[in-house]
């Protein structure tokens, strides 16, 4: 595992901060980590945990993985390609929450079938879960869709349909 380069994390995080347009004490109260802390981690004086990150992340709506290279836990050489991909996915203000998700599974399904190892899965994913409104199945390419309730309560369809992908 490569060093922690905890200066330039910090540099990074505090433009995403202010990008963002967030008070330090903001993202501390929204990343669930106190004013301090990230303080300290801005000025380069810590070293957070990838749980952290992650928490940090999700209150700026960035990329974990971004922030994972950044502070050097992830090796960016090997894994520059992916991170891009999914923080340009994840960075698009045309996307909402769900299509990114579904998008960030294609692209996975995409990679597994093509031999290359597979990221950290989405938050949302769960294997055992069934299929849901426009989830794609992994085998098929296709995207599940589910039929809608009438008044009554019932099924206008029993099943997933599956569309073309």
């Amino acid at each position: 595992m490569a060093s922690l380069n905890v200066g330039n994390l910090g540099e990074y995080l505090r433009e995403q901060r202010r990008n963002a347009q967030l008070s330090l004490r903001q993202l501390a109260d929204a990343a669930g980590v106190s004013n301090p802390y990230l303080s300290q981690i801005e000025r380069g004086l810590r070293k957070p945990s990838a749980e952290v990150l992650q928490q940090v992340a999700k209150a700026l709506r960035i990329s974990a993985e971004t922030l994972y290279v950044r502070a050097g836990i992830l090796d960016a050489e090997r894994d520059r390609d992916e991170v891009e991909t999914r923080a340009v996915i994840l960075a698009d203000p045309s996307l909402n929450e769900r299509q990114k998700q579904v998008l960030l599974q294609v692209y996975e399904s995409f990679r597994k079938e093509n031999g290359f190892g597979i990221g950290a899965p989405a938050e949302d994913e769960d294997e055992d879960e069934p299929d849901r409104a426009g989830d794609v199945d992994e085998d098929t390419g296709g995207t599940a869709v589910r039929g809608t309730r009438t008044a009554d309560g019932s099924d206008t369809d029993a099943g997933p349909r599956r569309t073309a992908g």
